[in-house]
């Protein structure tokens, strides 16, 4: 059994195997993988959950990895969803990413986010599980979200406050600037694509002092537009994702709604795609790689 201790914080570098045995994911669509789609993968998507699940498995024996985020939910919803199952399955490591969702959406309080959040890393913690914990992207590079980074912020700020009081491991976006540009996401301007959750992922493992063997990823070269074709591209984005995105708000709906945890039950490990270079992963769409600079 770990000690609290060994548990929770990884010292200097992992020479010898990683210690855990149980890796549990909560979240929303960020753990769920949208925008990495792999039809190998359980629920159709990949994410930066699976591949970082992939590789604590390389590296230990019976390894078992449970990912129970659904896209769309509020850290309300996590925390009364996924909270407790997490708990039951006695995990020794957990990633708990929430509160985006509530971030984005107008007139949001990351302090009330805090609190919510705060109460679920005190549940978790309580047995003495890992716990990584995340800080929310600089939204600066993206016109869409500009508006949103001291809220942002403040929710970053609060996160790691938090991690510092439970000793938590931060895995911080904020600080991640090679995903600071519109060819890491998805069409859809919101997700990170394949590219974004690879890098991720490695982010994930440096925190955890894991060695791996993950390549850097870079994107292809943005094509020239002119002004009249990237305002064509903008008109599709706003018909495909932005207007269902402002419908589902008005009528209460969520993304998720008829969704389920992709992989409710800790199961061993089987690699879906594996990691070499970027021919690897799939290439942009000329509409994502169009639309850096601006995102919903």
């Amino acid at each position: 059994m770990l000690t609290t201790e060994d548990a929770r914080t990884p010292q200097g570098d992992n020479a010898g195997p990683h210690p855990w045995r149980r890796y549990v994911a909560i979240g929303d669509s960020f753990t769920e993988g949208v925008g990495d789609p792999e039809p190998a993968a359980a629920n159709g998507l990949r994410g930066w959950a699976d591949r970082v699940a992939e590789v604590l498995s390389e590296q230990v024996d019976d390894f078992a990895y449970a990912n129970l985020a659904v896209r769309g939910r509020l850290i309300g919803q996590i925390v009364r969803e996924q909270i407790e199952p997490a708990i039951a399955l006695k995990p020794d490591l957990v990633t708990f990413s929430a509160g985006g969702n509530d971030v984005i959406r107008p007139n949001s309080d990351p302090d009330r986010v805090a609190q919510l959040f705060e109460d679920a890393v005190v549940r978790l913690s309580r047995d003495g599980a890992t716990v990584v914990v995340f800080t929310g992207i600089d939204t600066a590079f993206t016109p869409v979200f500009r508006g949103i980074r001291g809220k942002v912020a403040i929710y970053n700020e609060n996160i790691r406050a938090i991690a510092d009081r439970y000793d938590c491991i931060v895995a911080d976006q904020w600080a991640l600037k090679e995903v600071q540009d519109m060819r890491f996401f998805d069409d859809d301007r919101l997700h990170y694509n394949a590219l974004g959750h690879h890098e991720v992922a490695r982010m994930v493992l440096r925190a955890l002092n894991v060695p791996n063997d993950l390549q850097p990823m870079q994107p292809d070269p943005l094509p020239l537009r002119t002004w009249r074709e990237a305002r064509a591209v903008d008109l599709v984005w706003a018909r495909e994702y932005l207007v269902p995105w402002v419908l589902r708000r008005l009528r209460h709906q969520s993304s998720g709604d008829a969704i389920t945890a992709k992989r409710p039950d800790p199961l061993p490990v089987t690699s879906t795609l594996p990691e070499a270079d970027s021919s690897s992963l799939p290439s942009l769409s000329p509409e994502a790689a169009a639309s850096r600079g601006e995102e919903d």
